[in-house]
């Protein structure tokens, strides 16, 4: 049932068919970020034909979700009369009923989509699902229930990790992840956009990959433009988005702005125990919080070099969050709806660039291995700090990316974002020599320490260019 509108997916395509080829009933969980293609995914495999489907509604009472609920029945199972269901027990009760009176040698296909949005406040729903599942479906052979929502908070706690009747009964998770450069050149190639690479991970590091995000672009104009449109103009579509993003995915959304926040200002990252300390949250429920962040790919986490395996690091890693933060909530009330084409060629935006590029870079990791040939090699990633001492009046000293192998080869990689080829400065050089000294002292490091650039169009020959041990362009980071 594969579509050939789906731009990458390949895995979450063949995990899809493989529930659907099997032997058993299969309960199947999509989610992740808000806007990242979750429903678009599941319609365009299964060419938007189920036996049953619903749509939760948001923030509406249990009352009206039975409703209509009890509407979608009605017509599947071509019924005059609208159903009154007491509670969602009733309505699982006569789903049951319609798909066992669908053909038997076929399997049936179920999709609720935005399932956390039913679970209103003392809603029945979890223990009816619950009940549908193990009482009936599982004990079949021939359904195929998928279930997916936004809200990854109510995904993860009342399914991925349900320590009630639905524990260890799902059968396929299907997390989906935000669009690589690769994919996202493919998406907007297939749109017709004649935008080079470097134009591309320009976009990327306003939008990421995230197929509505860009979905909203017209390709016949410049990202400039673009960027103006929904960011800065009246009625912009991304003016707004940054509450209803958050609010859409977790409970007590506040307390997740508080921590996204601080991570926008503290773009070198912070460990936990140093946002316990500064956001006054106790630490099992940071935890919980952090660890819902990172699987909506909002962070990233990276062990800090030389530390056990519990001292990491957090940074804040999701783009439109970043700029929202930085230029569109400060500015979008300016008056100018040409506020990025104005400014875009300030020292503030060169400086943003610059950190947002490091950021692209982290994100494609992979593309970075790949493309220095190491692939097959066994790798760690990992960043490291050296702290400032103002009485001696050093300055602190830091790696953003370190990928250690397992041939006890070390990449202290750097990574920059320029308009043409980056050229290595004699003081950028004692720099950088100075601070590979320091680590191997501070580390006890005896491995091979190298330096590897990783930049938009390569590092220009020069006197100062012979530290570089190797190096990756922009089209390294597109890799598939």
């Amino acid at each position: 049932m594969e579509s050939r509108n789906i731009i990458g997916r390949d895995r979450e395509m063949a995990e899809l068919q493989r529930c659907l080829d099997s032997d058993r009933s299969e309960l199947v969980i999509v989610y992740g970020r808000r806007r990242v293609g979750k429903t678009f995914l599941v319609d365009q495999f299964f060419n938007e034909t189920y036996d049953f489907t619903f749509v939760g509604g948001h923030k509406l009472s249990q009352r009206i979700q039975l409703r209509n609920f009890a509407k979608v029945l009605k017509k599947a199972m071509k019924e005059r009369a609208l159903r009154k269901f007491a509670d969602w027990f009733d309505a699982f009760d006569t789903l049951e009923e319609y798909l066992e009176s669908l053909p038997l040698a076929r399997k049936k296909v179920v999709f609720i989509d935005e399932m956390p949005w039913i679970d209103s406040l003392r809603s029945n729903f979890t223990e009816a699902f619950e009940n549908f599942w193990n009482g009936w479906a599982a004990r079949r052979k021939d359904i195929m229930f998928i279930a997916s929502g936004s809200a990854t908070s109510w995904m993860i706690d009342n399914l991925v990790e349900n320590q009630g009747g639905l524990h260890a009964r799902i059968t396929c998770q299907i997390y989906l992840r935000p669009f690589t450069l690769n994919e996202t050149e493919q998406y907007l190639q297939g749109r017709g956009c004649l935008w080079d690479r470097f134009q591309i991970a320009q976009c990327y590091m306003f939008f990421g990959g995230v197929p509505f995000y860009l979905s909203l672009l017209d390709t016949k104009d410049s990202l400039t433009q673009n960027v103006d449109r929904l960011c800065f103009a009246r009625g912009g579509a991304l003016r707004l988005e940054f509450d209803e993003l958050y609010n859409a995915l977790f409970t007590n959304a506040d307390k997740y702005v508080d921590i996204v926040r601080l991570l926008a200002e503290r773009r070198c990252g912070m460990t936990s125990s140093e946002i316990a300390k500064t956001t006054s949250i106790d630490g099992k429920r940071l935890a919980k919080m952090l660890n819902n962040l990172e699987r909506c790919d909002f962070i990233m986490k990276f062990r800090y070099y030389g530390k056990n395996s519990n001292d990491v690091i957090y940074k804040l890693t999701d783009f439109y969050t970043l700029f929202y933060i930085k230029y569109i909530e400060i500015f979008k009330d300016s008056y100018d709806e040409q506020w990025w084409q104005h400014h875009s060629i300030s020292h503030s935006v060169e400086s943003w660039q610059g950190l947002t590029f490091e950021l692209l870079c982290l994100m494609h990791i992979r593309q970075i291995r790949l493309a220095l040939n190491i692939g097959g090699v066994a790798t760690e990633v990992s960043a490291w700090f050296d702290q400032a001492d103002k009485k001696k009046a050093v300055r602190g000293s830091q790696i953003d990316l370190i990928i250690e192998r397992a041939d006890r080869i070390i990449h202290l990689c750097e990574m920059k974002f320029s308009q043409s080829e980056y050229r290595i400065t004699a003081d950028y050089e004692e720099k950088l020599r100075t601070r590979m000294a320091l680590f191997k002292e501070k580390t006890k490091n005896k491995q091979t320490l190298v330096h590897t650039f990783v930049t938009t169009f390569g590092v220009a020959n020069g006197k100062h260019s012979s530290l570089v041990h190797s190096e990756v362009t922009l089209d390294g980071l597109f890799i598939a």
